[in-house]
């Protein structure tokens, strides 16, 4: 059990959590816990950006996605900047309204431009129903992570426990800025890592890269095109580049806006959306991987593991391990990130106690019982909460539409039409997702918004008819996006 891969992984989780507690400045409430006062400068809103795409999703998803799909993996590749598209434009303005108005949260957005609270609870209550599950996906990779490069189940189970407990110290600590301190350490750990691997990987067991891919046209030609292989068509292709292209354009992630309202400035995070791109040429490297596994790995290996055991076939125990500490890290950080997410949510907008100091109890028990709760899950029934992740994204891509009808001067919605087809396209999700239904191949996600935005445009019609006719209205006022900073 106490291989040399294992402690090297141990010593990594150890450092990740102390560099997550020199963070600390001491926080006198909740805004300053979530959103570290507003004053994050370029080089640590590029980071806590940055590092939200690099998840245990790097380590073991693109390379399995790569060794099944071919091709299909590079769906991966231009969402993410496609999103920094649309940040570029939205991202400035939901800063200077959450400066103006002291927005923490996602839900503290749709409460205020909506006028309606209860928009602002709902919007948190899906937020932490579908971002649990994602929480629980890193906890329970990071296991599998260690089991794989150790061989040994049981260091996998301890290294779930050992990771969480430091995960969850250094948050509850440090909040948004101990957060931040890790991502440095991190995104570099991991660049480095996925590029030493992409490298040596290929060189072992095909002779280098170039050999590497006229071993795949020879005997794996498929695998190169997209839409050639079964279940991975174009269709697939293009709306999974949509859906998620969206989602993050828009913030439906909760985890992704405390880094956002931490920041300096609009110029910063505009400049930032300018050059991150650039970063998701890492996603290149993982894809690389995955096609050497289609030449050496048996087609029933898990496609989870296929980068891992690579890995561990090409290098020393300790290098191995240096491996297994930044596969870690992609799981550790942005868990930390969906902690301070969920228990934002929960203890500004869901229980709101009255007193900083009880808000305070609130949000950190609330960090306490979800990390907990996604562990024990993790260990006893890791396919539990693992079989919703299929709804993450594409369930709160459904959120889009409402913030895209309220970031102007004018909502183009009210608050009544807006939640209906938000909660019509969760909706369409859950049973697109759990029955027989299909639309071909068209990503789940993406039906579900058509029918979001359908039912809300719709209801908004009759809305407007009615004030037409002289009924009762919903009043609809107007807030100004404020002042640039």
């Amino acid at each position: 059990m106490l291989t040399t891969t294992f402690l090297v992984s141990l010593a990594g989780m150890a450092v990740i959590a102390l560099l997550g507690l020199l963070g600390r400045k001491k926080s006198v409430n909740l805004s300053e816990w979530t959103v570290g006062g507003r004053d994050f400068g370029a080089l640590s809103m590029w980071f806590l950006q940055a590092g939200e795409s690099f998840t245990t999703f790097t380590f073991l998803a693109v390379a399995g996605l790569a060794f099944t799909g071919g091709a299909a993996a590079t769906y991966a590749i231009p969402y993410i900047p496609l999103s920094y598209l649309g940040l570029f434009f939205i991202g400035p303005m939901i800063w200077r309204l959450g400066k103006e108005h002291g927005y923490i949260t996602q839900a503290d957005f749709y409460a205020h431009r909506y006028s309606s609270p209860l928009f602002g609870r709902l919007v948190a209550v899906i937020g932490v129903v579908f971002l649990l599950p994602y929480l629980q996906l890193q906890i329970t990779g990071l296991g599998l992570i260690v089991e794989l490069v150790t061989g040994d189940a049981a260091s996998g189970t301890l290294s779930m426990i050992v990771a969480t407990v430091l995960m969850v110290a250094f948050v509850l600590w440090s909040g948004i800025r101990g957060i931040a301190t890790t991502a440095y350490f991190k995104d570099a750990l991991v660049i480095v890592v996925i590029a030493v691997i992409a490298v040596l990987v290929p060189m072992h067991y095909a002779g280098g890269i170039g050999a590497l891919f006229e071993q795949v046209r020879e005997l794996r030609p498929e695998m190169l095109t997209v839409g050639d292989v079964e279940g991975f068509s174009r269709t697939w292709w293009f709306s999974n580049v949509l859906v998620s292209a969206l989602g993050s354009a828009f913030l439906t992630l909760p985890h992704m806006w405390p880094p956002m309202l931490a920041s300096r400035s609009a110029a910063v995070i505009r400049t930032n959306n300018v050059f991150l791109p650039l970063y998701q040429v890492v996603i290149i490297l993982p894809i690389i991987v995955g096609f050497t596994g289609l030449l050496v790995l048996d087609s029933g290996t898990r496609s989870d593991a296929v980068l891992l055991t690579l890995a561990a076939g090409a290098l020393p125990d300790w290098a191995t391990g240096v491996v297994a500490v930044a596969a870690a890290a992609t799981a550790m950080v942005p868990g930390a990130a969906m902690c301070l997410g969920i228990s934002t949510l929960v203890a500004n907008n869901l229980v709101t106690p009255r007193g900083e100091r009880a808000r305070f109890a609130v949000n950190h028990g609330v960090v306490v019982a979800s990390a907990s709760l996604a562990l024990v899950l993790g260990i006893l029934r890791p396919d539990l909460l693992a079989n919703l992740l299929l709804l993450t994204f594409s369930g709160l891509t459904q959120l889009a539409p409402a913030l895209l009808a309220a970031i102007g001067r004018r909502r183009l919605l009210d608050a009544g039409p807006a939640m209906l087809g938000m909660l019509t396209g969760v909706g369409a999700v859950i049973v697109l997702t759990f029955t027989p239904l299909r639309f071909g191949d068209v990503s789940e996600g993406v039906v579900a918004l058509v029918v979001n935005v359908a039912v809300a445009a719709a209801a908004q019609l009759v809305l407007n008819a009615r004030r037409r006719a002289g009924a009762p209205e919903e009043p609809t006022p107007s807030v100004p996006v404020a002042a640039e900073k």
